[in-house]
This record gives structure tokens, C-alpha cells and sequence, in this order.
């Protein structure tokens, strides 16, 4: 008889589709909103970039804000409260005929993403039995790779010839859903556990992982915003197919591989991670052909796919149930700041020394984290006995 216990129930299943209406959302905007503050508002390049990264600014802050919360107040409000306010804030684009009104309602729009990121991916790891946590991470993170990369897609169908409404609509009316998901959601944070054993609002024990996290991002980042112009370098016509292929790998690895986190454990399988990240981004700056491009890219896509759920799997080991959302909040802090300082820093060197060496750079930015990883206790494979 199968003593495995179950993942897939009512409340994870709730827990990642509230994460998928969300990405949906954040999803649309990515492709619409540059076009929106270029056209409608008549913007430059500055007010684009306003437009766009002003998310991340109240993202980051609220990232730990939000894990105080989850742990004082309950992780369920998080999902709730942070939707609703995502889809207000969309829905009130509407109204926003000037770059400032927009600013400040992306600002909103960041606040109401950093509570559900940390509220669903809290109840995902407190619903998680402890020896299959890697696997259910990897799999509720389906939710946010399978959103980033249909809602693009979906934005510029609805806008078509130029229904920004109805894609601030269509977005806001997916945030609604998340919401009602959420609403769906028991509270997983525990009952009676007394005041947290730390007051700060960084949580200490995601601090190691979080540096080698902001380590790993450093080279996502610079595939993301260079890959493209290296790849006109190489003589293809655009990145379509390398990105394609990342998605691919990424898509399988957490669905054919989501158990390799728990058999590895969580510090050989961030090593592992580690190292294949590195390998892929050295073999993009190094072989520059196209097959050297897509050979990487299927090596880093391997590493990015195992980073995430093997770094918040040792965050949280070992941490009680009643700080888990403060270390959650704290360590996805970490890769907005990762991801942001990667593309400033890379786009230094990519000015000074050509694209290859943003790849090398960041491969060494990779091996940077496996030193930083070998400070972070261990964390070995979780056997159904141990678990609590």
C-alpha cells in the first residue's frame, strides 16, 4: 500500500491557481504597458522604464512586510487582501491619463503582489508534506512560469488595435479570480505558537540562502535582457527560439523532475543547481554560435529550474511553522533585488566589454553563490519518518 503522503489537494490546488490568476495578470502587462506609456502617454525611454519597474520598488519592500503579517495575522489574508488590491489598482489604469497616475497605481499594483507571492507560496510549504516540500514548490511554481508566459501572449491578442482597457479589464478580472481562490484557502498558519522567536522584520535564517539566491538571479537577469541582442550578434533573426527552449527545460524539469529537490536534499540539489548554472552561462560566452547559444541555454535552464525550490526548501528547514511566511517574504525579497542588480551590473559590462562576457560574468556570479553556499548548514533528504 502507498504510504506516500498526498500533494495534490483541495487547498494546494487553490493555492496555485490564486498564483496563476495573479502571474496572468502581471503577465498581460509586461508586453501592453511600455506600449501604453510610449503611445497614449506620450512618454520617453525614462517614463517607460517608471512605468514598468515601479512594481518591483514596493514589491521588494513589502516582500518581509508581508511575511510579518502572514506569521502574526494569518497567511490566508495575504492571498485574499493581495489580489484584491492587484486587481483595484489594474482596474484603476483606466483612469490613468498621465505617467504619474500610473506610477502610483503600479506602485499600488507591487504592494498587492508582494502579499500574495508571500501568502500562496507560505501555504504552499505549510500544506507541503516536509519530504515532498521541493517537489510542491516546484510544482506551485508552474503557476508562475505557466502565467508569465501565457499572459503576454493573451495581452496583445485583447489589445489588439489598441484596447488598453480592455486589457486593464481582462487583467484586473483575473486578479478578481485569484481572490475568489483565495477566499477558498484554509488558514495553515498555526494555532497556538506564541510570539516569534525573532522580531526583525529580514528573517535571519533566509539570509545565507537568500544571498546565493540573489547569486543564481544575477544570470536569469542577464539572459533575460541581453540574450536577445546576442543572438542578432550570432546571425539569427531574434532570442524566440532560445527562449522558447528555456521555458521548455524549465516546464519539465519541474513537472518530469519535481522530485529531485527531496532525493538530492535541498544544499546538493542548490549545489547542483549552482553548477549547472554556471556551465550553461560559460557555454554561451564561450561558444559563440548558435549552437553554443542553444547548447547553454538548455544547461542553464537545468540550473535555473532546480535554483528557487532547492534555496527556499533550505530556508525554511528547520524554521517553525510559526516564522515560515517572515522567511518566505525575506528570501523572495531576494530575487527582485538579485534580478534588478543583475540587470544594472550587467548592463555596465555588456557597455564596456560585449555581450559574451555578460554571460561570463554572470557565470562567475553563479560560483560565486556555491562559496556562499558552503556557509549554509545543511540540509539533507527528508525520509517520511522524520517528518513532523
Amino acid at each position: 500500500m502507498d504510504r506516500t503522503p498526498r500533494l495534490l489537494t483541495r487547498p494546494f490546488i487553490l493555492a496555485v491557481l490564486a498564483e496563476l490568476g495573479i502571474c496572468l495578470t502581471i503577465g498581460m502587462l509586461l508586453g501592453t504597458l511600455p506600449l501604453y506609456a510610449k503611445g497614449p502617454l506620450d512618454t520617453g525611454a525614462v517614463g517607460v522604464g517608471l512605468a514598468v519597474g515601479s512594481l518591483s520598488l514596493t514589491a521588494v519592500v513589502f516582500q518581509p512586510i508581508a511575511g510579518r503579517i502572514g506569521d502574526r495575522r494569518g497567511r490566508k489574508i495575504l492571498v485574499v487582501a493581495g489580489s484584491l488590491i492587484v486587481a483595484c489598482s489594474v482596474l484603476a489604469y483606466t483612469v490613468a491619463d498621465v505617467l504619474a497616475v500610473l506610477v502610483a497605481l503600479r506602485l499600488m499594483t507591487g504592494v498587492g503582489e508582494a502579499l500574495i507571492f508571500v501568502g500562496a507560496a507560505t501555504i504552499v510549504t505549510d500544506l507541503a508534506p516536509e519530504e515532498r516540500r521541493g517537489e510542491a514548490i516546484s510544482i506551485y511554481s508552474l503557476g508562475l512560469w505557466g502565467g508569465l508566459a501565457i499572459g503576454p501572449f493573451l495581452g496583445e491578442l485583447v489589445l489588439g488595435d489598441g484596447r488598453y482597457d480592455a486589457v486593464w479589464l481582462t487583467a484586473a478580472g483575473f486578479a478578481f479570480a485569484a481572490a475568489l481562490f483565495g477566499l477558498g484557502l484554509p488558514e495553515t498558519r498555526p494555532a497556538h505558537t506564541g510570539r516569534p522567536r525573532s522580531n526583525r522584520l529580514l528573517h535571519p535564517a533566509a539570509f545565507r540562502p537568500g544571498l546565493v539566491l540573489v547569486a543564481s538571479v544575477f544570470g536569469f537577469a542577464g539572459f533575460s535582457a541581453f540574450v536577445a541582442l546576442y543572438a542578432r550578434d550570432l546571425g539569427l533573426d531574434g532570442a524566440g527560439a532560445a527562449f522558447l527552449l528555456f521555458s521548455l527545460v524549465v516546464v519539465a524539469i519541474r513537472t518530469l523532475g519535481r522530485r529531485i529537490p527531496d532525493r538530492l536534499g535541498p544544499k546538493r540539489a542548490s549545489a547542483t543547481a549552482l553548477v549547472l548554472l554556471a556551465t550553461g552561462l560559460m557555454t554561451i560566452g564561450l561558444w559563440n554560435e548558435p549552437a553554443g547559444l542553444y547548447a547553454g541555454t538548455v544547461v542553464f535552464a537545468a540550473g535555473q529550474a532546480l535554483a528557487f525550490p532547492a534555496l527556499l526548501m533550505l530556508a525554511v528547514t528547520g524554521t517553525p511553522a510559526s516564522e515560515r511566511s517572515s522567511v518566505v517574504g525575506t528570501f523572495t525579497a531576494c530575487a527582485d533585488i538579485g534580478f534588478a542588480a543583475g540587470a544594472l551590473a550587467l548592463g555596465g559590462v555588456a557597455a564596456v566589454a560585449g555581450y559574451e562576457s555578460v554571460f561570463l560574468a554572470a557565470a562567475l556570479s553563479s560560483l560565486a553563490g556555491a562559496f556562499l553556499l558552503a556557509r549554509v548548514p545543511q540540509g539533507g533528504p527528508v525520509r517520511p519518518a522524520e517528518a513532523s
